[in-house]
Formats: C-alpha cells, sequence, structure tokens
C-alpha cells in the first residue's frame, strides 16, 4: 500500500525513500569505544527520481544503504520506502537491491540463481523463467544461463547481480557501486538498462564512484563526507557534460573543502 501524505491543496505520494536524523555507529573492540560512521544524516528521493549517492572511500555511504535495507540498526533517525518502516518485509518487497559485493554459490548457473531469488520473492513457473532468461539477455548474460558462476569473472558477477536486482520489478532500486568490475562496453549496457528502468517508472538510489555514469542518468545527487551531507546539487546541463566533466571538479573541491573543515 503507497502512504498518501496530507498537504495544502490535497494529498500527494510518500516520498520513495525518507531518511531523517539517520545516526549510524558500529561497536568497539576491547577497550575501544563505538565508531560513529553516519551522523544525523536526511534525505529524500520522490517517485521516479535518479538520485546519485556520492562520497570518498570510508564516507558512510554502504553503511547507509545497509541501514536502509535493515540490515544494520540505527543508534537514532527514521528511514521509509515508500511510507513504509525500512528493514520490514513489506518495505523491502518494494525494493530491488544489488549490494557493493554480490557473491553467490558458485555452483549455480545464473539462470539457477535467478530461479532461487524470484522464488523467495513468490514468483514461480513460466513466468519466473521467462523473466530470468529476458534480465539475462538484457545485461548481457545471454548464452551463459548455464554457465556455473564459479567460472564468471567479477564484472559478469556484477552483471547477474543487477540482473537479479530487477526480479520482480521492483518500485525502487538501491544499487551499492552499481558498476563495480564492469568493463567500459558493459558499463554503456549498464547505463542503458537503467535509462529503460527508468523510463518505466522506477525510482534509482545508487552510489557510484563512476562520475560519467552518475552525469548521465542522475537528477540529482548528494554529496557525503564523514557521514554527514556536505552538497547537494541538481543535475544541469553545466555538470552533465562527461568524464573530466564539471561534476568531477565539483565532487573533488566539495570533498576537499568538507576534508579541511573536519580537520
Amino acid at each position: 500500500m503507497t502512504v498518501l501524505r496530507l498537504e495544502e491543496g490535497g494529498v500527494r505520494p510518500a516520498a520513495a525513500l525518507e531518511v531523517r536524523g539517520l545516526t549510524v555507529a558500529y561497536k568497539g573492540g576491547f577497550l575501544k569505544p563505538a565508531r560513529q560512521v553516519v551522523h544525523d544524516l536526511s534525505f529524500s528521493v520522490q517517485p521516479g527520481e535518479v538520485l546519485g549517492f556520492l562520497g570518498p572511500n570510508g564516507a558512510g555511504k554502504s553503511t547507509t544503504i545497509k541501514a536502509i535495507m535493515g540490515f544494520v540498526l540505527p543508534e537514532m533517525g527514521e528511514i521509509s520506502v515508500f511510507g513504509l518502516p525500512a528493514g520490514t518485509a513489506e518495505a523491502k518487497a518494494k525494493i530491488g537491491y544489488l549490494p557493493e559485493v554480490a557473491l553467490y554459490y558458485p555452483f549455480l548457473t545464473p539462470l539457477e540463481t535467478l530461479r532461487l531469488y524470484g522464488k523467495l520473492q513468490g514468483l514461480s513457473g513460466k513466468a519466473l523463467d521467462d523473466q530470468a532468461m529476458e534480465l539475462l539477455r538484457r545485461v548481457g548474460l545471454e548464452g551463459r544461463e548455464k554457465q556455473q558462476l564459479r567460472t564468471f569473472s567479477k564484472g559478469m558477477q556484477q552483471r547477474l547481480g543487477i540482473a537479479q536486482s530487477l526480479l520482480g520489478k521492483p518500485a525502487l532500486l538501491v544499487l551499492d557501486e552499481v558498476s563495480s568490475g564492469v568493463d567500459p562496453i558493459g558499463r554503456r549496457h549498464l547505463r542503458e538498462l537503467l535509462g529503460e528502468v527508468r523510463k518505466q517508472g522506477t525510482t534509482i538510489f545508487f552510489s557510484s564512484h563512476e562520475l560519467d555514469e552518475v552525469a548521465q542518468l542522475c537528477d540529482r545527487v548528494i554529496l557525503i563526507y564523514g557521514g554527514k551531507v556536505v552538497a547537494e546539487h541538481e543535475m544541469d546541463a553545466h555538470l552533465r557534460s562527461g568524464i573530466g566533466s564539471p561534476l568531477e571538479s565539483y565532487f573533488v573541491e566539495t570533498m576537499e573543502q568538507a576534508a579541511r573543515q573536519a580537520a
């Protein structure tokens, strides 16, 4: 069920993803204090929007995504998915998720893997097989659907992960380092695929270090440093010019300024 919120002049759909005051810490070891990695983080993603979640290594991107999925519990704050509490079965049913490192059983084939994940979502039979084969075709694994995953490269495993995230036609895609290990041809195909998914109305929230990819796909970017939002920017023609673009300069300058302020 999609939650509606009252506002002046009528109602509007709940945000596809809303994070408010999120604080996450990891417990320390013997005589070591807890390490806070996300600090009072707030942002929202509207239905149909494509948002890039950017920051340097260790900024808290993956931890935030794990909190959205319910894999880590926050010390403070709230997260909702289409108005549903994050981490609940109802919220997870609306999400297609790709972790930073996707690991699959090495002696399964791509088709067997998608059948397994599809059945966990309640899909079955010919409809599941048809969807699995179509997704494998779309991510460039056609002809390899019966090859054991132990023979796959990292990039091929990542393509399978993207196919898995699209099973069941989720309303929200949450992708952590979506193009990790994928070659330039694969990245181009990935951008085309995500563009098609976007046109179908799917909301996409993803982290990436590939700024050319971000520039071409996103409506908006959020930059975090040290677990805090340090900048937010609507994408425009000025920031969409590709590799070595103003987006790269904007990212580097923002991170350097955040580092100086944190020092």
